[in-house]
């Protein structure tokens, strides 16, 4: 059997908004796509599967410096492939707010959907750069973890233009994940 990755049927997409310590909007990126790994996939049919396998929700979003290399040139695309984060010591920001959305009305509902909203806001000092192993706190890829039997697995994972997050500024981070 062929393996397959439709993009049409597993979605991911996020919008940041970065907002200075006054509120003052500095940044809206609009909507834009993220990936399902294949890690995510795996995640999906070992919940399904049941017996054998452990699964954990996803507890982060994982954010990283990425390469400061990427500002001179294109940004590269995420691959499904990923299983980690380039930056080497990344932030675990694990404040996140789930919501159900209905599908057509786009709607927080109760009850499971097709449509998963994750909101995270990293706020003054999140993550706490720089440190020893960042200059600044520009970011510049991020992904939603879980675990799969005991080990990390990163369920989607973007990589994006620098944002440049000062310790006193906030993110305000959305991603939906549609199924």
């Amino acid at each position: 059997m062929r393996s397959e990755h439709p993009t049409h049927d597993v979605a991911g997409y996020v919008r940041d908004i970065l907002r200075a310590a006054d509120g003052t909007l500095l940044f809206d990126s609009g909507l834009q796509k993220n990936i399902v790994t294949d890690g995510g996939r795996r995640l999906l049919a070992g919940f399904l599967h049941g017996t054998g396998t452990t699964v954990q929700s996803i507890f982060a979003l994982r954010v990283g410096a990425g390469d400061p290399a990427w500002d001179a040139i294109a940004t590269p695309p995420p691959a499904s492939t990923t299983t980690k984060l380039v930056d080497p010591q990344p932030y675990d920001h694990t404040t996140l707010i789930f919501d159900y959305l209905d599908p057509g009305s786009d709607t927080v509902v109760a009850t499971p959907t097709n449509k998963l909203q994750i909101r995270a806001q990293l706020g003054p000092h999140q993550p706490n750069w720089p440190d020893a192993t960042h200059t600044s706190g520009t970011l510049r890829e991020y992904g939603l973890v879980a675990k799969l039997n005991g080990t990390d697995t990163l369920v989607n994972y973007r990589t994006h233009a620098a944002i440049a997050k000062d310790p006193t500024s906030t993110l305000e981070r959305t991603i939906w994940l549609v199924f």
